[in-house]
């Protein structure tokens, strides 16, 4: 998404919490009195009595980099102190750095590092790390660093160690390409950022290896696919975004893989920019997308 929020003295603020009267009035409140200008807000809350809230403001502030310490110190005071709310404050203009692990599948990554390259997606890709070495020429050509780590049951600590190495204080998010290992609990703690995975949607029927077929033979009339953040739980993680094709018995299994990676591809480009753009606010095992 381009405009203007993504210029200099632009802002995000997100608010998350158990609803209760006066949280727009304190969000307003304390804008107004910094001199800041609301150009957009989103809310919802799950139930005005005792439910969650959610809330996502963009406003303009003059000297917003020397001043966001002072409104986030203010913040503190009125949201987390008074009300009990969690909240984040960011720089619009500020571009998540976004690391991505891929396996030997090219789609998913190919098509976020065009959409970087032109300007799609509000994020800079200071590498890329992949178990194979099969990609590194493509990726060199979009002036990014290609690490090779191989992986395999005996050298997994000491691939995520090295991979720890690469991407500790050098990335505010990790996207999942189509890697095909599964991160370890400790790696995802370590880590300490947010982790995005994409994967078909036919999970939990068709599991493990070759769910085309399998769908096929089923006889399946939609393919789809879900981004989710990861946690230590294989593929139950909060989901950000899922999206559906129609197919028919007229479908070969390579038409059905083929269509598959035309609505991943999709998918987990709309979940990251989501959360580029701070769109998205994680609430337990759920999400609520702005």
């Amino acid at each position: 998404m381009t405009g203007p929020e993504r210029m200099t003295d632009y802002g995000r603020l997100i608010v998350r919490g158990e609803d209760r009267p006066g949280i727009v009035a304190n969000v307003s409140g304390v804008l107004t009195e910094f001199g800041a200008n609301i150009v957009s807000l989103d809310q919802s809350s799950s139930d005005p009595s005792g439910g969650r809230f959610f809330q996502r403001t963009v406003f303009h502030l003059d000297d917003l980099p020397a001043r966001i310490g002072r409104l986030n110190d203010v913040l503190e005071q009125r949201l987390a102190d008074r009300l009990g709310l969690d909240f984040r404050l960011v720089e619009a203009k500020r571009r998540k750095r976004v690391a991505m692990f891929v396996s030997k599948a090219d789609h998913c990554l190919l098509d976020l590092l065009w959409r970087q390259r032109r300007g799609e997606l509000h994020m800079t890709v200071p590498m890329v790390v992949s178990n194979h070495p099969d990609l590194g020429e493509e990726v060199r050509q979009f002036d990014i660093p290609f690490f090779h780590v191989p992986v395999d049951k005996d050298s997994k600590a000491a691939a995520e160690k090295e991979q720890l190495n690469l991407l500790k204080g050098n990335v505010d998010l990790l996207v999942l390409a189509r890697y095909m290992q599964i991160l370890s609990g400790g790696f995802l703690e370590e880590l300490g950022v947010p982790v995005i995975n994409i994967h078909h949607s036919f999970l939990p029927a068709f599991m493990g290896a070759g769910p085309y077929q399998r769908a096929k033979e089923r006889g399946v009339k939609l393919v789809g696919a879900t981004a989710h953040y990861v946690t230590e739980d294989l593929d139950e993680g909060p989901i950000i975004e899922q999206d559906v094709i129609r197919v028919s018995h007229r479908e070969s299994v390579r038409d059905l893989q083929r269509r598959g990676a035309d609505v991943e591809r999709l998918v987990l480009s709309r979940a990251v920019s989501w959360h580029c753009d701070d769109r998205v606010i994680r609430d337990g095992n759920s999400t609520v997308v702005f």
